[in-house]
């Protein structure tokens, strides 16, 4: 893995119905980590995209820069409100309320991204998500997965589970692009086989 000092080390806190339930601004760790994830996309647009946990839309609203249709999901319904509220302005992005890997969007992407998502689910779903995201991934498309690597009891599986995961799926299935990790934030891309 390639050191990157972009990252800082603030740790998510446990989701709560809160008006930042995945407390995404604190310490301005998600500006950095979302300025290092921007960079780390292979293209400079992609055609649709998706990104699982889309949180209050302070990633959604730099992605979308960069990609011709944005659709972001998202559990929890004060988070969205935020993101949506955000991105109003945004006609190519579109929010839905999901729960991945129970549902599952079923266009295709060119891109999915992952930011901090996995660690909530087990290891059962984390295999179901690997299969729904495969499946709705095109060839040749991207899958960047960004997670936080500590652990609290929230927390169903670490971000190194999530991530080692997707890389037990390289040479077959998935081509490993680019890997970077600084204290306790992982970053890792692929492309689809």
């Amino acid at each position: 893995m390639k050191p990157s000092s972009a990252f800082l080390l603030a740790p998510p806190l446990p989701a709560r119905e809160t008006e930042d339930p995945w407390h995404g601004t604190v310490q301005g760790c998600v500006r950095s980590r979302d300025d290092v994830t921007l960079a780390a996309l292979p293209r400079a647009r992609y055609r649709s995209a998706l990104e699982i946990g889309g949180a209050i839309g302070l990633l959604t609203e730099k992605l979308q820069a960069r990609c011709d249709a944005l659709l972001s999901l998202e559990t929890s319904d004060s988070a969205q409100a935020r993101a949506i509220h955000r991105c109003r302005h945004l006609s190519h992005v579109r929010f839905q309320q999901m729960s991945v890997p129970e549902r599952y969007p079923e266009q295709t992407f060119d891109l999915t991204l992952v930011s901090g998502r996995g660690a909530w689910w087990s290891l059962p779903e984390l295999a179901l998500a690997q299969s729904r995201i495969l499946e709705h991934l095109e060839p040749g498309g991207h899958l960047v997965l960004v997670h936080w690597t500590g652990q609290t009891r929230d927390m169903r599986c670490s971000g190194h589970e999530v991530h080692d995961a997707f890389r037990q799926l390289a040479p077959k299935r998935l081509r490993h692009l680019r890997g970077e990790m600084e204290g306790t934030w992982r970053l890792d891309v692929f492309e689809r086989l």
